[in-house]
């Protein structure tokens, strides 16, 4: 196995442990992960030069960082 097809494969299991963790309401574990995930996807995608791919899972990394760091409430 190559080392992309690893990295989409992580992040792929990492993005799914993120989103099951968001649906049993587990916080902010959700966000490590779906973060991790979003990084392992932006990691791969660049490696593969998909631009949409970079573009989707940078503006997704953004959103979950600010979620992350802004307080709730």
């Amino acid at each position: 196995m190559n080392t992309n097809t690893i990295l989409k494969w992580t992040a792929c299991a990492v993005t799914l442990a993120g989103a099951l963790c968001t649906s049993l309401r587990i916080d902010p574990m959700n966000i490590y992960l779906l973060n991790a995930g979003a990084l392992l996807y932006t990691v791969w995608s660049l490696r593969i030069r998909e631009w949409s791919l970079v573009t989707i899972n940078v503006g997704l990394l953004t959103i979950y960082l600010v979620g992350l760091f802004i307080p709730k409430g």
